[in-house]
């Protein structure tokens, strides 16, 4: 009988693009789908065909709805998969919503660089599109508790923290145990409970986003600052914000703020149509009390409710906050400026030293956030670069991911397996996790390259 095999088809050296493919002769099971981003290195590897034909892969587990996990199902599903996309019931939700916006954008953003003369195609290209999104849709399989895989497996996806319906997969491949972290969230979430502790596994492997940092431990200071002296100056507040998760927990962090006086009351404005369909899946989760909240969470109606709350879904609202009248927060998608309505508010803002971007996550290395995170004086968006003079504050602190000393704790308690795999985070944060769980938890670590295929344990 074949050797199970797993191959790391994305997120090895490299903190996006998840894509895991266990392989036995029974079955190809696939554990994420999702897109690179970043430096373009990365990103051009969204446009090269699948090293295995997508009609081949049998099931997909996902373990969260963001695009760097779920974002490239659209073109597997274009090319050929036909097989269950295995998630929680709060992820199939809300990986219908960003799979959508991602067509929309993609479609508009070619639709845009095709009128203005910058793209490298002509006539430019999508990725994919709304008939791709829809195809992928129509293949979530939501499920609780230990589920049977194609072959003869199954999976168990348990809550990971990260954010609403994220798990980490449990795999029983006919004896052989693998844990597959997905993104693990922190304990301290203002919204959901911590991850579920790990269980016994033959095989890890384990995220290493901020594999070698810690989060600060006033984040809420540094927003509260940013946004006094901003105010102060008549400057408006800029925040890209990733619209599943990000958006809610600031709406919320905001509203604490201004009850307490650490900020000024100021028009709040949430620009970004996923992150209010994201928005109404979280309250409808707080409505029915999904076990992954915080017991304490209370009523959607109280929450995410600053004084001068405004939800802006119309193209012709995000104009007008490009040339804002008065001082404000402006909160618009994408977290990492990767695209959407938030790349026109750059372009507005940037060149104005009264005003503030403020980046609440994680910046993947190349991205434009990265760009303004590590001092750039001028960024290109859609086809010409524009000045950087507005004050740029990295209130990182808010990133939904587990830090270093956070997935130690997490992984502590488990007895070592024969072999933890050290993936999704840049290639020093990889390589600094991975020395830690052999030094501390002394588990034999590797961080994989890209594309590389490796034998897993048998059982017994």
């Amino acid at each position: 009988m074949q050797r199970p095999t797993l191959t790391f088809l994305g997120a090895a050296g490299t903190v996006t693009g998840s894509k895991f493919l266990f392989d036995d002769e029974r079955a190809r099971i696939l554990v994420d789908c999702g897109m690179f981003q970043g430096e373009q290195a990365w990103r051009r590897r969204n446009w090269d065909p699948s090293p295995v034909d997508p009609a081949g892969i049998d099931a997909v587990v996902l373990t969260h709805a963001h695009l760097d996990h779920c974002g490239w199902l659209p073109v597997l599903a274009r090319d050929g998969f036909t097989g269950p996309v295995l998630c929680t019931p709060d992820t199939a939700r809300l990986v219908a919503i960003v799979l959508r916006d991602a067509a929309h954008i993609q479609e508009s953003d070619a639709a845009h660089a095709q009128t203005h003369g910058y793209s490298k195609h002509d006539p430019a290209l999508a990725l994919y599109g709304a008939q791709d999104a829809e195809r992928a849709i129509a293949q979530l399989h939501p499920v609780e508790g230990p589920t049977a895989l194609p072959g003869g497996a199954q999976v168990h996806l348990h809550s990971a923290g990260h954010i609403l319906g994220s798990a980490f997969a449990e795999l029983d491949l006919h004896g052989t145990r693998v844990l597959v972290s997905g993104d693990v969230g922190r304990p301290g979430h203002p919204l959901l409970l911590p991850p579920d502790p790990p269980a016994p596994a033959d095989v890890v492997l384990v995220e290493s986003t901020y594999g070698q940092r810690t989060h600060p431990d006033d984040h809420h200071e540094a927003l509260a600052q940013a946004v006094t002296r901003t105010a102060q100056r008549g400057g408006t507040v800029l925040v890209p914000a990733f619209a599943v998760d990000r958006t809610p927990v600031l709406l919320l962090t905001l509203a604490a703020l201004e009850r307490d006086g650490r900020i000024p009351h100021l028009p709040v404005y949430v620009d970004s149509p996923m992150a209010l369909r994201a928005l109404e899946v979280y309250r409808d989760a707080i409505a029915r009390h999904d076990p992954q909240l915080r017991p304490e969470i209370g009523t959607a109606e109280h929450l995410f409710e600053p004084r001068h709350l405004q939800l802006m879904s119309t193209r012709e609202e995000s104009e007008q906050l490009n040339r804002p009248e008065r001082t404000c927060i402006i909160i618009s998608a994408s977290g990492m400026a990767t695209g959407g309505r938030v790349l026109h508010h750059l372009e507005a803002q940037l060149p104005d030293r009264h005003n503030t971007v403020i980046l609440t996550g994680f910046q993947v290395p190349g991205t434009r956030g990265w760009s303004l995170a590590e001092g750039a004086r001028q960024i290109k968006i859609h086809g010409r670069y524009v000045p950087v003079r507005a004050e740029i504050v990295d209130a990182g602190g808010f990133s939904a991911h587990a830090d270093a000393d956070q997935l130690i704790t997490w992984l502590h308690t488990m007895p070592a397996p024969s072999t933890a795999y050290v993936v999704h985070g840049e290639q020093d944060a990889a390589e600094t996790f991975a020395r830690r769980l052999d030094d501390e938890l002394g588990w034999t670590a590797v961080v994989p390259r890209h594309r590389e295929k490796v034998l897993l344990p048998t059982a017994g």
